[in-house]
């Protein structure tokens, strides 16, 4: 393969590239099948967003081609042998990867005045587009877009090749894998605020890529941070005091419904139970955040349907019944963490730069709060 050429200089110090991956086989079978998620995603009228990331990753299915919006701060069509971890951030429901991005690029900075070498730092922030975005720049055909946030849910992207989220997420975590170009990569950390937090929950239950990577050597981490719902993985909900109870399915009967639970979950997830789903998920390392001035039950990004009004009036409500969930379920074998950081409303900035996401995504610092 030739060399890929650069697109531009990403934000003043980071080099564009054009990116190469291929999903082929059985892999791409099981990631790419549609999942039955689209049906249940709450649709919300997106305005275009004003910059589109000019990196592109393409992808190869059997469905047909696509490419991918993206930044990332360093050439990986080449060797990257001083890079030793990725940092994957991902944005909320704006879409607006260019100011994830710089927070990205903040934080970094933050962990590096703390005594971390920036040389050994890959950062990529993908970009899930709407059709809204596609139309309003003039995109190519082949470029991934999906009907208004469907990709939050996990639905098919409905230009360039039918890809879900967690599909893009794999191709991008198995192009960093690849040891002829990050021969020395140890740790993959993958965060996200809001929108870009559902995604990665309910990525870290479906994909069987962190377990791969695992065996490869390769940590994988997970900083979900303020999610306006999670998916469960049975009937049981938050009760008055937030402990796990019966939920009463009469006053929502699709409260279980994926994205929210088990029922009716991707096609490429039924080869495993939700018993087997969850003892998985329970060993993947994840840190739930969660702003304390977070609980706005009016906020205008807060999902209101019945199914995550069964999980909490808000998000911190929510987060600290799921994380009281996960205790009660594995009191012994839970490889993961909820902090919440104090004086924070909804704001992905401030949360992914706070000291438990310093933390967790560069092994600098304390988690404090």
């Amino acid at each position: 393969m030739g060399p890929i050429r650069p697109r531009g200089l990403a934000h003043g110090d980071s080099l564009r590239t054009r990116l190469l991956a291929t999903l082929t086989g059985a892999l791409a079978a099981a990631l790419f099948a549609a999942p039955a998620s689209a049906r249940h995603v709450p649709a919300a009228r997106a305005r275009a967003v004003a910059i589109i990331a000019d990196a592109r990753m393409p992808i190869d299915t059997p469905q047909g081609h696509g490419e991918f919006a993206l930044d990332i701060s360093a050439d990986w069509s080449t060797p990257q042998p001083d890079i030793v971890r990725a940092v994957i951030v991902l944005h909320g429901r704006l879409r607006n990867a260019d100011d994830y991005y710089r927070t990205a690029q903040r934080a970094r900075t933050e962990a590096e005045a703390a005594g971390l070498d920036p040389a050994g730092t890959l950062l990529i922030a993908p970009q899930f587009l709407s059709t809204v975005d596609t139309r309003a720049h003039d995109a190519p055909p082949d470029l991934l877009s999906w009907n208004d946030n469907a990709w939050m849910g996990g639905a098919d992207a409905v230009t360039g090749a039918p890809v879900s989220a967690y599909a893009v997420l794999d191709v991008i975590a198995r192009r960093l894998a690849d040891k002829q170009r990050f021969p020395n990569l140890k740790t993959i950390v993958f965060a996200g605020h809001s929108g870009g937090a559902q995604v990665l929950q309910r990525y870290a239950i479906a994909s069987e890529t962190p377990e791969s990577l695992e065996k490869q050597g390769i940590a994988v981490r997970f900083v979900v941070a303020s999610p306006s719902s999670y998916a469960y993985f049975d009937a049981l909900r938050p009760g008055a005091d937030r402990a796990p109870a019966t939920f009463d399915a009469a006053r929502c009967p699709g409260f279980d419904t994926w994205k929210y639970g088990m029922e009716a979950r991707p096609d490429f997830m039924l080869g495993r139970t939700p018993a087997q789903l969850e003892a998985r998920y329970a060993q993947r390392r994840i840190v739930y955040l969660v702003g304390g001035a977070d609980d706005n039950p009016a906020s205008a990004s807060l999902d209101k349907t019945c199914a995550a009004q069964a999980q909490g009036p808000q998000r911190l409500a929510r987060a600290q019944g799921f994380f009281r969930y996960m205790q009660t379920r594995h009191p012994a074998g839970l490889n993961q963490e909820f902090h919440i950081v104090p004086g924070v409303g909804h704001d992905g900035t401030r949360m992914l730069t706070s000291p438990c996401a310093l933390k967790t995504m560069f092994d600098i610092g304390n988690c404090g709060g």
